[in-house]
């Protein structure tokens, strides 16, 4: 295999899909899909014609996604056009797509980018970002799952802990602002919660809803972010605030905690405090101690670093984040963040621009900036 050829080919095989009508992020998807296929077909099967090759797969893989995407969006449009419901609820298969796409001959973290895609709406970076992985291992994650679906029948659909995970990352693509998913994914959660007595169906719900309820304050009219310490809690939906409260507690009522449901309980801290000084950070110690102990996730380390900084002190919240490893996304601003509370400004302002350069989107990357900017005029004064 030569993957030097691969690269060079790949901006002249990019730009005819483009040519042809593809928008970039699709015809870039369906290349990756391209290249993933040439890495696998041509070490026993070598084309002669190999940029008209992977220009046809490519083209082929751009056609049936879009017939997909058309095919999704139709479904949407014939939900919205339907009269309101009478007794009868309306049909709507989405949730029994996320069953079906979890398939039992797929390992749950394939099942997972698999719905994504296919289903969520999603490319393939934003399932990268979201596994904290590559995008190029994302892009051969994929297509493995739909090499392995291909030919498989869809009689068996899969479990609820992979659907639920799928619908808690589709939710966060949605509430970062850069796919509006975070409503559709309320939504399909409600109709699980109502059609599965699961206590950690009914945390997600719960998680998702104290989340959506700070969503109108999280950013301020010009677009910028406004971190959760500065935001207006006036702005705050008390309904939804209430009602994520009272199934969270109705669900822990039953022991059998999961990790959505530690989540939900570390949003309602944050949503009982009548202001970010009366924040229970103590308590929130302790449940990303739970949280960490059922996952253990770096990011929820990374999370419990902030925490700790608050409720110990940030020399505390430091000596958490120096056991963790520095690559992690997001490391650099809690750094930036930690050693400001500590006073060294000058360490503080040259992370935060530091952090800037790694922002996943424009939003954080333009906060962090303006973070920087402040602590050097503060500096210079």
């Amino acid at each position: 295999m030569n993957e030097a050829l691969l690269r060079s080919l790949t901006p002249s095989v990019l730009g005819i899909l483009v040519r042809r009508g593809a928008d970039f992020a699709a015809a870039e998807d369906a290349v990756q899909d391209a290249l993933v296929e040439a890495v696998r077909v041509w070490p026993a099967d070598p084309p002669r014609d190999p940029k008209g090759w992977l220009v046809t797969v490519a083209w082929r893989k751009f056609l049936d996604q879009t017939r997909a995407d058309a095919s999704r969006r139709r479904r949407e449009d014939l939900v919205d056009e339907e009269p309101a419901p009478g007794a009868a609820p309306a049909s709507d298969d989405t949730l029994q797509l996320y069953f079906l796409c979890a398939h039992p001959s797929l390992t749950p973290s394939s099942a997972v980018a698999l719905t994504l895609r296919a289903v969520g709406g999603l490319t393939t970076r934003q399932i990268a970002q979201a596994y904290l992985v590559p995008e190029a291992t994302m892009a051969q994650r994929i297509s493995r799952a739909k090499r392995t679906v291909s030919g498989v029948r869809f009689d068996r659909p899969g479990d609820v802990a992979t659907v639920l995970r799928v619908l808690y990352l589709v939710f966060n693509e949605g509430y970062s602002g850069d796919v509006d998913l975070a409503a559709e994914a309320i939504r399909l959660t409600r109709q699980l919660a109502a059609a599965i007595d699961h206590p950690e169906v009914a945390g997600l719900l719960a998680l998702m809803l104290l989340h959506h309820a700070r969503r109108a304050a999280r950013t301020a009219p010009d677009g910028s972010l406004v971190p959760l310490a500065e935001q207006d809690r006036g702005r705050w939906d008390t309904g939804a605030i209430a009602e994520g409260v009272g199934i969270l507690q109705a669900a822990l009522s039953r022991d059998r905690l999961g990790e959505f449901q530690a989540q939900a309980a570390i949003a309602a801290l944050h949503a009982d405090a009548p202001t970010a000084e009366e924040t229970d950070w103590v308590q929130i110690v302790e449940w990303y101690d739970e949280l960490a102990r059922l996952t253990d996730n770096p990011v929820v380390r990374l999370n419990r670093a902030v925490a700790v900084g608050e409720a110990d002190g940030p020399r505390a919240g430091l000596a958490a984040l120096a056991r963790l490893d520095d690559s992690l996304p997001r490391y650099t601003a809690v750094a930036a963040y930690l050693h400001e509370r500590d006073g060294d400004l000058a360490t503080a302002a040259r992370l935060y621009a530091e952090a800037a350069h790694k922002a996943p989107d424009l939003a954080e990357r333009g906060h962090l900036t303006r973070q920087a900017a402040r602590l050097n005029a503060r500096r210079s004064h």
